[in-house]
């Protein structure tokens, strides 16, 4: 790795964690994206060290970088590196003095720090290799506790720790610059979370899927798997309107039995609302509803910045769609059915991808990421099973290993171009789909509200005479938001209008 020569082209140095390891380039790349700056990584960069370090940065770019990462614990401007402290010392000495110099004038505190990885050293050993740096300029004050600069010796003593060498690998002296957003999977754990379920999202991995999708401030995210909303709550605290569809309608509402321990049912404000709320981020919150991801509800319009989710795989959660497999007698066309409930069959994961990736190419705006986890069995897993689209680019596909035959692999798409418009003949008849779909608005106030109801049409003849007032309609056509009584009267004639 060559020193840079001015502070216009310095190397950046990244601390990284020792989890999810195939995550990590993909999340640094995508943040990058976001500022538009490439991730030029140094030539001898390996896939499982701790440490990255990167060219044609500017401490801005490094800063936007940590300020979002759950990847990265510090950032640092490299100063120095070498595979011996002697190495390290000729590298130092060549770093440009006027790089140096701002940071350790006189009237300055500072701060070294001693970190070793995949081996501990005692506090004497610690000291020797401070004062091993004696050969560096320093002229300001010593301060431990609250120092304007922190300077790091890092040392990288490889990945195993059954084979720990006596001497490091590779040494590397840099400026601290910040630190990433480790605490985040602290401060969002599901285990303090106020609503979940038996597959509620991971807090570090909800992060690095908003990450890899790029999602950012007043961005509009949609989950269509949505659950108990996990990924929506690390969407939200990156600044994006969330929200989301599941064809579950008790966990849409908090109902029935809870995933807890010692409880049996859930709570009366156990939902999705509440968890965006816990975290401050319920303006955020835009709305969840039950519905079929097989059925096609939304008009033909690229609405979302970004689609995440985590599709159920039959294992914890049953893959259901609605339908039947069995004849049953179809109430006759243009008529209100009030007590339809619809059956579920089995939705199979091929379909499943299948859907995923024609909606994304319909509904994301371009430039717009899909992400999304496809499960995957090891021994007989290769890159052509990974699902594709012509109007969606494959950016990254990283796995996360749940045993040694099964795995995961978080999936990044993004949108390239529009979908082609097949043209429909005017004599092929528009089957009404008569699905319904229930919104939840959440507590309007202390009264208790009815349940709006949406019914959703393509079919420009299709007639509703009774709408509950505060529902909403959506037709490919036209919309209607939340009409008045009187308008339920008028609704059809309107509509045919």
């Amino acid at each position: 790795m060559a020193t840079s020569n001015s502070r216009s082209c310095l190397q950046y140095l990244l601390h990284l964690a020792q989890e999810n390891l195939d995550f990590r380039r993909a999340e640094i790349k995508s943040l990058l994206a976001l500022r538009g700056k490439p991730f030029h990584p140094c030539e001898d960069f390996k896939e499982k060290s701790p440490f990255l370090c990167l060219d044609g940065l500017s401490e801005e770019d490094v800063h936007s970088i940590m300020a979002r990462s759950v990847c990265a614990k510090s950032a640092f401007e490299l100063w120095g590196h070498g595979r011996t402290h002697s190495e390290l010392r000729t590298s130092l000495l060549n770093y440009p003095s006027e790089n140096m110099v701002r940071f350790m004038q006189k009237d300055s505190t500072y701060r070294i720090n001693v970190y070793t990885f995949n081996k501990t050293l005692e506090f004497p050993d610690r000291i020797k290799k401070i004062d091993a740096l004696e050969y560096l300029p320093f002229e300001g004050t010593v301060s431990l506790k609250n120092p304007q600069h922190i300077f790091c010796l890092l040392e990288d003593y490889g990945t195993d720790p059954n084979n720990i060498p006596e001497h490091p690998d590779y040494i590397f002296f840099g400026r601290w610059i910040a630190d990433g957003q480790r605490e985040l999977i602290r401060s969002h754990s599901v285990k303090n979370r106020h609503f979940i379920g038996n597959t509620s999202m991971d807090a570090g991995l909800s992060f690095i899927m908003a990450n890899h999708a790029k999602v950012k401030e007043n961005d509009l995210v949609f989950d269509p798997f949505v659950g108990t909303g996990s990924l929506l709550v690390a969407c939200s605290h990156f600044g994006a309107y969330v929200c989301g569809t599941d064809i579950d309608y008790n966990t849409i509402h908090g109902k029935g039995r809870s995933s807890r321990k010692n409880q049996k049912w859930r709570g009366p404000d156990e939902n999705i609302r509440a968890n965006l709320r816990q975290y401050g981020k319920e303006k955020m919150y835009l709305d969840v509803m039950v519905s079929d991801a097989s059925k096609p509800v939304w008009r033909e319009a690229a609405l979302f910045d970004a689609i995440i989710t985590d599709p159920p795989y039959g294992i914890r959660e049953s893959t259901r769609r609605t339908g039947s497999h069995k004849d049953i007698t179809k109430p006759p066309e243009r008529i209100y059915v009030e007590s339809h409930v619809p059956v579920s069959q089995a939705y199979h994961l091929s379909d499943i991808f299948t859907d995923l990736l024609n909606f994304s190419a319909h509904h994301l705006v371009m430039g717009g990421r899909l992400v999304y986890w496809l499960p995957v069995y090891r021994p007989e897993y290769c890159e052509e099973m990974v699902p594709l689209h012509p109007c969606l680019r494959l950016i990254s596909n990283c796995e996360q290993t749940l045993s040694s035959h099964t795995s995961r692999r978080l999936i990044t798409m993004e949108k390239i171009k529009e979908p082609e418009v097949i043209p429909v003949p005017s004599s092929t008849p528009r089957k009404p789909s008569t699905a319904p779909l229930v919104v939840d608005r959440g507590p309007l106030s202390a009264v208790s509200m009815p349940v709006p109801v949406l019914y959703v049409s393509n079919d420009p003849a299709w007639s509703i005479t009774a709408l509950i007032p505060g529902s909403l309609l959506i037709n490919g056509d036209r919309e209607w938001d939340q009409p008045s009584s009187e308008d339920s009267r008028t609704l059809q004639s309107s509509y045919h209008a």
